[in-house]
């Protein structure tokens, strides 16, 4: 997670950099970092897992040549074969040189860890974006406890039918959620991008991993450290604190799939359909793993799939498994940092979320400025005993620790 600001010359140097640039081994290309495209990118066409543990890149493409006709920011063919005709508002604000209104949409401001890293992602890029293109800014979100889908959709449509946006991104929480209103907006002519799961809608450019790679991804990281230490996994569980969740579903079933394949007689004490739900609370997290582990003491490996992997962690060195029960999961915060040190947690798998929310500013800046598609670099970084310290201080710098 990157949490230094970079200029926009920054930017305008990185853009006319190869794609293969971006391909960095376990370090998510930042936003203001990453090549680009003249052509929407197309997510739901790439469903191979990674080969390589230190990256799990989800697809971009940034190769694919623009569609005959296409003119952006000004006209294009979208990727369902619709034409996209940039609104005359905005079309207008460009010619005068006057600032666009650029909304970004997220899911809770009071989610702990995701919110405050996704609100300093947003405040990060915002200036770079504005160097390249006047724009006034504005993030918006439900202050509920978990992530209200209707309520966001309802804090977009209100924005949108009052015209005060003129360029949108949103942070998409599944995979059909937002299509609808994504697509009805860019029909408008209004740019769209989203940004943290995968979307299925027309917007330009989803900016994140493939749910079901991270998990191949994790299993290839479990099993490497299971030969590295000289360890015999066998039995495993999946858990999150809201298991229902496409991306959460597609991080379990990769997971179980790559461990099968890798250790074929490992046993799973639950699948996607039974998986332990620990809620997003601290407490009941820790109270959820703490009489999972008594009731499953066989188990040696237990999956989070979003960010209560320290709680687990916790319980295991509460009841004197250390060394014969471990848990990884996403996402980074203290108690996970501590928990890799202690040897209770294999690896934190960061999706960089600072970086997928500061996409935003700096995909409509680029598009609409110089008529340039960033395309999707948002890879997973794996944090294990090897770059704990560096990610520990980077963790610190972000949250004014």
């Amino acid at each position: 997670m990157r949490i230094r600001s970079r200029g926009a010359l920054t930017l305008l140097a990185a853009v006319s950099l190869a794609v293969t640039a971006c391909n960095t081994p376990a370090a998510s290309s930042a936003p203001s970092q990453v090549a680009t495209t003249t052509s929407p990118t197309d997510e739901a066409e790439v469903t191979t897992a990674p080969t390589d543990a230190e990256t799990s890149a989800a697809p971009t493409d940034a190769e694919t040549s623009a569609a005959p006709g296409d003119d952006w920011p000004e006209t294009g063919t979208l990727k369902d074969g619709s034409t996209f005709t940039l609104h005359e508002r905005v079309a207008d604000k460009l010619a005068a040189g006057e600032p666009i209104n650029y909304v970004f949409s997220y899911g809770s401001t009071a989610i702990p860890l995701f919110s405050p890293q996704y609100a300093a992602g947003y405040e990060r890029t915002l200036p770079e974006a504005q160097a390249i293109l006047p724009m006034n800014g504005q993030a918006v979100a439900p202050s509920s406890a978990v992530q209200d889908i209707n309520e966001q959709i309802a804090q977009i449509d209100a924005l949108f039918q009052a015209d005060q946006i003129d360029c949108l991104s949103v942070q998409s929480t599944g995979t059909d959620a937002f299509s609808n209103i994504v697509n009805d907006i860019m029909a408008t002519g209004i740019p769209v991008f989203t940004v943290g799961v995968e979307s299925n809608g027309n917007e330009f450019t989803n900016f994140t991993q493939i749910s079901n790679n991270e998990g191949l991804q994790a299993a290839e990281i479990i099993v490497e450290y299971m030969n590295d230490n000289d360890l015999d996994f066998k039995t495993f569980a999946v858990s999150g604190g809201d298991p229902t969740q496409n991306w959460a579903q597609g991080r379990m079933q990769g997971f179980i799939d790559g461990i099968m394949e890798a250790i074929p007689d490992a046993t799973f004490v639950n699948d996607v359909s039974s998986a332990l739900n620990v809620t997003y609370d601290p407490a009941a997290a820790y109270d959820a793993y703490s009489a999972f582990i008594q009731g499953n003491p066989e188990v040696q490996v237990i999956q989070n799939v979003d960010i209560s992997a320290e709680h687990a962690a916790r319980a295991i060195a509460d009841s004197g498994n250390t060394g014969e029960m471990f848990a990884f999961g996403w996402n980074v915060s203290i108690g996970q940092l501590d928990a890799i040190e202690a040897g209770t947690q294999i690896v934190a798998l960061d999706q960089q979320w600072g970086d997928q929310a500061g996409f935003g500013a700096l995909g409509c800046a680029e598009f609409l400025a110089n008529g340039n598609i960033l395309p999707n670099t948002n890879v997973l970084k794996p944090i294990t005993t090897e770059n704990v310290e560096e990610a520990r201080e980077e963790f610190m710098s972000i949250s004014g620790g």
